[in-house]
């Protein structure tokens, strides 16, 4: 059976239509990351189901309301991720920039009134009347397409002049300014930092980053110094207890159901703050039900899960890069970071070791945005070692090394 081969930016031949046996044993034969992706989600929607049952019963009349739809959410990103694993990552390098510029507009088109959804005072959702969108949901994984492209592209400037440093972070400030006018914070937060995250693996000089944090601080001050609704987060955060029923109320009863959780919880369903005493309890504080239902060694076992997709991630770009399929390896590396970024931002919320942000818990909190996103990014994953996985096949069957290591121990 024939293939199809292109090229890259990088030159390097890669497949744009494999055989038929690849997209499908290639990416199921990663069992270990399949296995802890699909546990980890179904956990989720266990966790959903536990923590919404009250706010579901007394608010749609029914205890599993919640849960439901979001198990439909899961079914639809399963779809979309079988989709997506059949597109070659060739396609993905092409189309970086078009996708981001796309995803800018429409992070723009939220905040035009009557078109963005206004939701507890923040215009984040497009309304499409069955369902919503939640476009910065869709813009943390496009930024990371087009920093992987522009890396490779730009790779020497970015380690040489400021230039080639600063030129990327002009669009990622653009989408940093569109999402503060929501106010979306968080995403802000991710999307910088993982750029910069990508920026500095990628040889970025220290001096740079020492500039960037500067201003970046400068920036974040006076967001939070010039604006009152962050003003009185922060004072939260700082003591949540000197105003426990009103500024510092969600902050308190996420600190309560984490120390009541103890070594083992109170047992699956055993929560006491997901009776209208913890807001949002099956979105941004599903982390401090999971404490207080199953304790520590329910942390041990998230954290493990959250420690093992990031790892995997890592290594996969430390593949691609050996194997030559740089702009692969970029787009692994950026999700790893994204991934482990975001959930610690999340646990560092509900902990209190950060500032109150309207942020998810990587595919366990509820929303179909979020479900959908991640469904594609791990797709992506999984197609990325697909490919590596073929390219290892094809070279090895010709005796030819697949990696600079190879390449050395055949030398010696």
């Amino acid at each position: 059976m024939s293939t199809i081969v292109s090229k890259t930016a990088t030159g390097r031949q890669t497949p744009s239509t494999l055989a038929p046996e690849v997209p499908v044993q290639g990416w199921l034969a990663t069992h270990a990351l399949l296995i802890v992706l699909v546990g980890l989600s179904l956990f989720g929607l266990v966790m959903i189901a536990s923590a919404s049952m009250p706010y579901a019963a007394e608010t749609y009349g029914s205890p599993f309301y919640i849960m439901v739809r979001q198990l439909v959410f899961l079914l639809l990103s399963l779809l979309v991720g079988f989709v997506v694993c059949q597109i070659p990552i060739a396609i993905w390098e092409r189309a970086a920039l078009p996708l981001i510029l796309v995803s800018l507009f429409f992070l723009a088109l939220v905040l035009v009134p009557g078109i963005g959804k206004l939701v507890n005072g923040s215009r984040r959702w497009l309304d499409f009347g069955l369902f919503t969108v939640q476009v910065s949901e869709a813009v943390k994984l496009l930024i990371i397409v087009y920093m992987a492209g522009y890396l490779v592209r730009r790779g020497e400037l970015v380690r040489e002049s400021v230039q080639g440093f600063l030129r990327p972070l002009a669009l990622i400030g653009i989408a940093s300014v569109l999402l503060l006018l929501e106010p979306d914070f968080g995403a802000a937060f991710v999307i910088v930092v993982t750029s910069l995250g990508m920026l500095f693996i990628a040889g970025a000089r220290l001096s740079q980053f020492a500039l960037m944090a500067v201003t970046l601080a400068a920036i974040g001050t006076a967001a939070i110094a010039f604006s009152p609704y962050r003003m009185r987060r922060f004072a939260s955060f700082l003591d949540p207890f000197s105003d426990p029923f009103d500024s510092g109320f969600q902050l308190t009863q996420s600190l309560i159901a984490i120390g009541s959780g103890g070594f083992s919880g109170l047992g699956l369903g055993g929560s006491v703050q997901k009776l209208f005493y913890l807001p949002e309890a099956h979105t941004d504080f599903l982390f401090a039900v999971l404490c207080e239902e199953l304790g520590f060694l329910g942390v041990i076992a998230v954290l493990s899960a959250y420690g093992f997709i990031v790892w995997r991630s890592f290594r996969l770009a430390k593949k691609a890069d050996e194997m030559g399929f740089r702009f692969a390896g970029y787009l692994a590396l950026g999700i790893g970071i994204w991934i482990g970024l975001q959930a610690f931002v999340n646990m560092g919320v509900n902990m209190g070791i950060l500032p109150t942000k309207g942020i998810t818990l990587p595919m366990m909190s509820y929303g179909g945005s979020s479900a959908v996103v991640f469904a594609v990014a791990f797709a992506i994953l999984l197609r990325v070692e697909s490919e590596l996985s073929w390219q290892e096949r094809a070279e090895l069957s010709t005796g030819k090394p697949f990696s600079r290591s190879h390449q050395r121990a055949r030398a010696s």
